[in-house]
């Protein structure tokens, strides 16, 4: 997957503009839900609370992110790079080709951005609610992905990029069934870039995994929702994925 990423990258780079659905600052509030509504989606009921702070699975996560930071190769930590400033759909162009632009895609991108918008809100709730320390609290010596202007450290649990990159993995591959094993193995690989770029734990990242998939699951069920995902499934189609 990293050596394709590498053939890709040049064309890929001006297409991270195309979408205007990234997350916004995790300091705003969330926004409200379009597609789903607080009955569909409870992310606080669903997750169980990350490990305590001391705990020895807490620390046993730090851990692991230490070792994660002695053993990554150069060329998974540019991919982690890369993954953690496409916080939306173009995540999986690595996968798709250059034939997945959004810019040509309306049908697509539309359907994509209420994903965005109600995988946004769900995990907003959960950090919010969680209130989980990022790992570089516990040991600033974590060092992959810079910072940025996100001082606010109580935003780990779930991973947003994580249950972002779920939920738009899983419509997706009921969009294009032919694709889902290599649309679930990036979701799976930009999931393991937040731990490469040392910014979430383990259980951040199981947590975005889970309420990611829940998210994307019942948006595929929402009645409201079956004309833009059949639109969306045919312009697919016709562009040859």
């Amino acid at each position: 997957m990293t050596r394709h990423f590498t053939g890709l990258i040049a064309g890929l780079i001006g297409s991270a503009a195309l979408l205007a659905c990234a997350a916004p600052a995790q300091a705003k509030a969330p926004p409200p839900l379009q597609a789903l509504s607080p009955a569909d989606i409870d992310p606080v009921g669903l997750l169980p609370p990350p490990p305590a702070d001391g705990s020895d699975r807490q620390k046993a996560e730090i851990e692991e992110l230490r070792a994660i930071q002695a053993t990554r190769s150069a060329a998974r930590l540019t991919l982690a790079q890369w993954d953690d400033l496409h916080e939306d759909a173009t995540l999986f162009a690595p996968t798709l080709g250059l034939k997945f632009d959004l810019a040509a895609l309306p049908q697509t991108a539309k359907l994509l951005a209420i994903v965005d918008n109600d995988q946004e809100a769900a995990a907003k709730v959960a950090k919010a609610a969680f209130h989980r320390h990022r790992p570089w609290i516990f040991d600033p010596s974590l060092v992959g992905c810079p910072r940025g202007d996100k001082p606010d450290p109580l935003t780990s649990y779930p991973s947003g990029h994580v249950t972002l990159g779920y939920s738009m993995g899983v419509v997706l591959a009921a969009l294009i069934p032919d694709r889902a094993a290599d649309i679930m193995a990036r979701a799976s690989e930009f999931a393991d870039s937040r731990m490469v770029c040392e910014v979430h734990t383990r259980s951040d990242i199981v947590a975005g995994q889970v309420l990611g998939t829940a998210v994307g699951a019942m948006l595929l069920k929402t009645p409201a929702l079956q004309p833009d995902i059949e639109a969306a499934k045919a312009e697919l189609k016709a562009a040859g994925l």
